[in-house]
This record gives C-alpha cells, structure tokens and sequence, in this order.
C-alpha cells in the first residue's frame, strides 16, 4: 500500500471524535484491510456488565470502513449505506480485537466484512461479524493531512515536489 494512503487511512481512523472518545486504536493497515482493538473499561459495558452492542458494531463499521478506504485510493472515500450484523454470542473481554477487509471493491460500491473477537484469560472467542456496504464518493482535500495534501496538489509544468 502507498505511504501517503496509509497516512490517510490512519488520520481518517483518528480523526472521527466518536470512535477516538471509545479508546479503539488502529493497529495494522495493508492493501483493503485493518486492524483495530479496543480495552474495554466500564464505561462500555451495558447494564448487565457486557460489553454494548453499539461498541462493538462501531468497531466493526470503522475498522472495515477502513480497510474500504484504502481500497478506493486517495482521489475518493467511503460512507456506509447498510450493514448487517449478527451478534455470535456475548462480549465478555479483557481486550476487543476486530478485523475488517475489502470483499469487493467497485467503482460505485465497495462491500466489506468485519469480525469481532473477545480476549479473556488469553482466549479469543469470535463475538461479532457484519457485512456493509458503502458508497464510493469524492474525497474532501480539505479534511486530509497537511501532508497529503501538499504530495497531491496541482502543480505548474516542470514544478519539483
């Protein structure tokens, strides 16, 4: 994958407040697929001390949302029209690991899937899987990096980077 889109796909993942506010860190990027996980802390769990179905859907949509934006290159993005999730069995966990990646990538639509697992005593159980599908869309310029921005700007004939 190119270093500037890894650059974008990261500052994407940090910059939704939502998503940042949960505690979930990126932890790998490749070609149309992430990584991330998440240290549950009281503050996600629902009122029977499970860790909430919200929390655990968003980290499945961003993550794969993700691994969708890597697909579509620097010139677009993504945005989420529908997904389905079935939730396996309950979240009990010391750690949250999800996986999402590309299943197809359109010009139109890219179509990705994540899963969910839950840490505890050094086991991991599978807790989630979601299919989505997202919209493919014009990237916004004024939301990327100083950086990227700069490596993609328009430049007069026989200009240096």
């Amino acid at each position: 994958m190119d270093e500037l889109l890894k650059i974008q796909v990261r500052h994407i993942f940090d910059s939704a407040n939502f998503v940042r506010d949960l505690g979930m860190q990126l932890t790998r990027i490749e070609d149309e697929y992430c990584e991330s996980t998440l240290v549950p802390a009281e503050r996600h769990r629902q009122q029977h001390g499970l860790i909430h179905a919200g929390v655990l859907a968003t980290m499945a949509d961003h993550t794969s949302g993700c691994a969708a934006r890597g697909a579509v290159g620097l010139e677009h993005d993504v945005v989420s029209v529908e997904f389905k999730i079935n939730f396996l069995r309950p979240a009990v966990a010391d750690r949250l690991r999800c996986r999402g990646r590309v299943l197809r990538a359109g010009k139109t639509l890219v179509i990705c899937e994540a899963e969910v697992f839950a840490a505890k005593d050094a086991y991991e159980k599978l807790v989630l899987t979601d299919m989505v599908t997202r919209a493919v869309k014009r990237a916004v310029y004024a939301e990327a990096p100083a950086s990227v921005r700069r490596a993609h700007a328009p430049q007069p004939p026989g200009a240096r980077r």
